[in-house]
C-alpha cells in the first residue's frame, strides 16, 4: 500500500477562525478551492436582510456554520450528509465518500488567553493514496490515521464524545442515491449487519435534523 509523505499533502494551518475554509480546502487538496470572500458571499446569500449575519463571526474573522459549508459544497456538486452517531461507522461505504468533516467543541483564544465562550471547530479526514489522514488545521502536519479498520476505530472514539458531530462528504449523485451507506435499510432500521444504537447522546447542530426513515422508504 503506497502513501504520500505529509509534506506532499496539502494542509492548511489555522488562521483566525477560518477552520471551515481550511477544512474545505484540505478536503479538496487545493489552496484556492474556496476563498474567504466566497464563504462571506454565501453567508450574505443565506441571510441577506440581517444586520448581524448568523452564519459567521460578527468580527468578520470566520467562524462559519454548517449551513455555509453545505452551500459551499453544493456549489462544487457535493453534499455534506449528517451522520447519525448512534450508528456504528462500519455502515459507511468508504469508496463512495470524498471525506469526513468533524464539528468539534473548541476553546476561544486571544493570543495566549483562553476565554470561556462556546466555540466550534471544523476538521477534515480524507483518504489519500490508500491511507486516511487527519487534516485538522490545528495540527502542525497531517496526521496519518491508517487503514480503513484504523479509521473505524478513530471515528468511534471521536463520536463517543457527545459534543462532536460528523458529516459525510459525497458527490450529489451519491447523496441522492444514498450510496454512501453499505445498506440503507440497515442504517434506517438497525437490522442488517447487527448495527446497534450507540450509547453516545445525539446532539443536533442548528438547522441539522436526523434522517427520517419514512422519507427513505
Amino acid at each position: 500500500m503506497s502513501s504520500r509523505e505529509p509534506s506532499d499533502i496539502y494542509h492548511e494551518r489555522q488562521i483566525r477562525e477560518l477552520c471551515a475554509l481550511h477544512a474545505l480546502n484540505n478536503l479538496f487538496q487545493c489552496k484556492n478551492a474556496f476563498t474567504k470572500p466566497e464563504l462571506d458571499l454565501i453567508c450574505n446569500t443565506l441571510s441577506p436582510d440581517n444586520w448581524i449575519n448568523p452564519h459567521k463571526s460578527v468580527l468578520g474573522i470566520g467562524n462559519y456554520d454548517i449551513n455555509v459549508i453545505m452551500k459551499a459544497l453544493q456549489s462544487r456538486g457535493c453534499e455534506a450528509v449528517w451522520f447519525d452517531k448512534r450508528k456504528d461507522p462500519n455502515c459507511l461505504n468508504l469508496p463512495n465518500i470524498i471525506g469526513l468533516i468533524f464539528n468539534i467543541p473548541s476553546d476561544y483564544k486571544i493570543s495566549f488567553i483562553t476565554i470561556p465562550l462556546i466555540n466550534r471547530h471544523w476538521a477534515t479526514i480524507k483518504q489519500i493514496n490508500g491511507i486516511f489522514y487527519n487534516l485538522d488545521s490545528k495540527l502542525e502536519t497531517p496526521q496519518a490515521i491508517g487503514t480503513e479498520e484504523e479509521l473505524m476505530h478513530f471515528v468511534r472514539m471521536e463520536l463517543d464524545d457527545k459534543d462532536k458531530e460528523m458529516f459525510v462528504v459525497v458527490s450529489s449523485e451519491v447523496a441522492e442515491n444514498k450510496n454512501w451507506l453499505k445498506d440503507l435499510e440497515s442504517y434506517s432500521n438497525n437490522d442488517c449487519y447487527r448495527i446497534q444504537e450507540r450509547d453516545a447522546e445525539v446532539v443536533q447542530l442548528k438547522d441539522i435534523l436526523p434522517l427520517d426513515p419514512k422519507s427513505q422508504s
